[in-house]
């Protein structure tokens, strides 16, 4: 066996783990069916067998078909399935679904007690949206639990816009990663787990396969200790740079410190000197306009540039002790002459949906800024995930909604979960990724699906509520 000269795989096998003969690698549960699909490396037919989860007796053939997908109709609603492929001798793994009405297109799903990736984890995270030059769409995340090893990223595709999804590859070690294209080249931009190594690594044939990562940032690759830190967001660039967030800290340390990479837009990005990082900004609780009490400060910033050209970091902040417990984000100011320098805290921004990861955008056509953004309406919901909603501003100080989009405000907000949206600006249209829970999850945060949904003619929308 030689060594690894590649990031991706298809699939990734762990020695001695069950990845099953024949590899299931897409899951999408509807109100009344399950879409089934495998990589299809044998000759000759498949059989699909399944039957009620915990149900008495065998299991039973459902159909036969000598492709890599099947759609098992005729099931009960709000139902825990278990199903596996079979192919001459060879078998998958068993594999758990339940149906349910879903929201969108479902991209992905995973059950919450399926242990098909628990060599990295159980859930579904980390939605990251990006339109190749070639014209399809290309979505990413990431398996995840926590304590688990959070290193396993899935790929898929569609043709369609969007209407439909198959199974691309995976990438090992990959976490918290961000699809985007530069120059007509696609990258990852990830850590390599919670707190790793930074990594970012290039696909030139539409992510089948990755040349192996470079390392830009050492971690600490340990969830109980100071390491790298960051999430699914927009790459800016913006006066002949490329621009990304991150933070450096870990909860278990009760900080998360502010900084942005960049490296000039035409560098090679896969050449760890390329790239700068400003020094980690801890947060201070004395800034003028942030709340009164402990905060473990921020994450998960978006950078923007304001309409008299100035670049932010606009962050996600914590206020579960302070006073109010909800309503405001933190901005940043980023030295674009000086790549080296530190952020500087610039001012506090009133912000409905402060308590989960939001990303912002400049519509080129108009030049408002846009939000698709866990939405809080109340003190007594300040950390509820069950409003999704579209907000738009001027000038990023004064926020308005625009439309709610997806909304289990009477379902349970303990298992019920719209967050971590990653979205693309599109003609007249707004496209996006959720980290959508619903159907039992485990939670609300660990959630089983990734869903794909279009905001038609968004400049049109007028919210009233």
């Amino acid at each position: 066996m030689k060594g690894i000269s590649h990031w991706s795989y298809a699939p990734y096998r762990p020695f001695f783990f069950d990845t099953g003969d024949i590899y299931i690698c897409r899951i999408a549960p509807g109100e009344q069916s399950v879409r089934v699909e495998w990589l299809a490396r044998q000759n000759g037919e498949y059989t699909v067998f399944a039957k009620k989860r915990g149900e008495a007796g065998g299991f039973s053939e459902v159909g036969r078909t000598d492709g890599d997908g099947f759609l098992i109709t005729g099931l009960e609603t709000d139902t825990d399935y278990e199903l596996y492929v079979v192919n001459g001798e060879k078998k998958s793994r068993v594999r758990l679904a339940r149906t349910g009405k879903p929201v969108g297109t479902v991209v992905n799903y995973l059950h919450p007690d399926d242990e098909a990736y628990s060599f990295s984890g159980r859930y579904l995270c980390s939605p990251s949206l990006v339109r190749h030059p070639d014209g399809y769409l290309l979505a990413s995340m990431d398996i995840y639990a926590g304590r688990a090893p959070q290193n396993l990223t899935l790929i898929f595709r569609s043709d369609d816009n969007g209407a439909s999804w198959h199974y691309v590859s995976e990438l090992m070690p990959c976490f918290w990663g961000k699809l985007f294209v530069h120059r007509g080249i696609l990258y990852m931009l990830a850590c390599s787990t919670e707190y790793g190594d930074l990594l970012i690594g290039r696909s030139e044939d539409g992510g089948k396969t990755f040349c192996t990562p470079a390392v830009l940032l050492r971690g600490s690759c340990k969830s109980e200790r100071a390491g790298v830190h960051k999430n699914p967001q927009n790459i800016l660039l913006c006066k002949g740079r490329i621009y990304e967030t991150l933070e450096w800290g870990a909860w278990s340390e009760g900080y998360h410190a502010a900084m942005v990479m960049s490296c000039d837009e035409s560098d090679d990005l896969l050449d760890p000197q390329s790239w700068h990082f400003t020094p980690p900004v801890r947060y201070d609780e004395s800034w003028p306009g942030v709340a009164k009490g402990k905060s473990t400060g921020n994450i998960e910033g978006t950078l923007v540039a304001s309409p008299d050209g100035r670049v932010y970091n606009i962050m996600r902040y914590d206020m579960k002790r302070t006073v109010p417990q909800y309503g405001l984000s933190l901005a940043y100011l980023v030295d674009t002459d000086n790549p080296d320098a530190p952020l500087s805290f610039s001012h506090a921004i009133e912000f409905p949906a402060n308590h989960s990861k939001f990303m912002i955008k400049r519509d080129p056509v108009t030049g408002v800024y846009y939000s698709v953004a866990t939405r809080i309406t109340s003190p007594e919901t300040a950390f509820h995930r069950t409003l999704l909603s579209l907000m738009a501003s001027d000038d990023l100080k004064s926020w308005r909604t625009v439309a709610d989009l997806l909304d289990a405000r009477g379902k349970d907000p303990k298992k019920n979960g719209f967050q971590y949206v990653d979205f693309e600006i599109e003609g007249d249209d707004i496209i996006y990724l959720c980290r959508t829970a619903i159907n039992e999850p485990d939670s609300f945060h660990n959630s089983n699906y990734i869903t794909f949904h279009k905001i038609k003619d968004f400049r049109s929308l007028n919210f009233n509520e």
